[in-house]
């Protein structure tokens, strides 16, 4: 039999909330949001980080589930790190979730005749790769390569496998990298600029 000292009272939670900041919320809280242009796709997601930034209601990243054909949204996501205390809460990872509760499926590639695309962006971490592979999306777009976020901000993206874009591909998972990504930098410079926090691993302190 296990004996366990109790030393004190401890409440532990046993539940987790992700949320979006205020001002994300207002801008979805209208109509139905329509991008059939890949191009306005991702200036639309590159101006969620920026106005993630403006607003210090997270780190400078921002990422969006999109049908592929019709360019409606399904979920967006902005990086939330800090304000939600969970290391978990990257744009990704948040754009993934809130497609999945809005279709009511963990795998957004289950209807054939509707494939979904993320689009992100910079370059998924080593943790959002992950995320994507499992997501059930067909397509990823990221703007800002992972060579950007570490050598602008020194964020430590964890050690990508060489050839993660084939063995995306490989996955039915096509991949267009470093779309507009001049734009994408100058919301990392601008992170840059305010000093937000490079929140990384214990023994990469950036």
């Amino acid at each position: 039999m296990v004996h366990y000292d109790i030393i004190y009272s401890m409440k532990y939670p046993t539940s987790v909330t992700l949320n979006l900041p205020e001002w994300l919320n207002m801008m979805l809280s209208g109509k139905a949001l329509l991008l059939p242009d890949p191009e306005t796709r991702m200036r639309w997601v590159i101006e969620l980080s920026r106005l993630n930034v403006e607003n210090a209601s997270g780190g400078p990243f921002a990422a969006a589930v999109f049908e592929r054909e019709t360019g409606r949204l399904l979920g967006a996501g902005v990086n939330r790190v800090e304000p939600l205390n969970l290391s978990p809460a990257h744009a990704e990872v948040m754009a993934i979730a809130f497609a999945q509760q809005k279709m009511k499926t963990y795998d957004l590639g289950a209807n054939a005749t509707e494939p979904t695309e993320l689009v992100t962006s910079s370059q998924p971490c080593l943790m959002c790769l992950g995320a994507v592979l499992w997501s059930g999306v067909t397509r990823l777009a990221y703007a800002a390569p992972a060579a950007d976020v570490a050598g602008i901000l020194g964020f430590d993206e964890g050690p990508l496998p060489w050839g993660w874009q084939e063995e995306l591909r490989k996955r039915g998972i096509e991949v267009q990298g470093e779309f507009l990504r001049a734009e994408a930098a100058a919301v990392l410079e601008l992170y840059k600029k305010k000093q937000g926090t490079v929140y990384n691993s214990r023994r990469s302190r950036g």
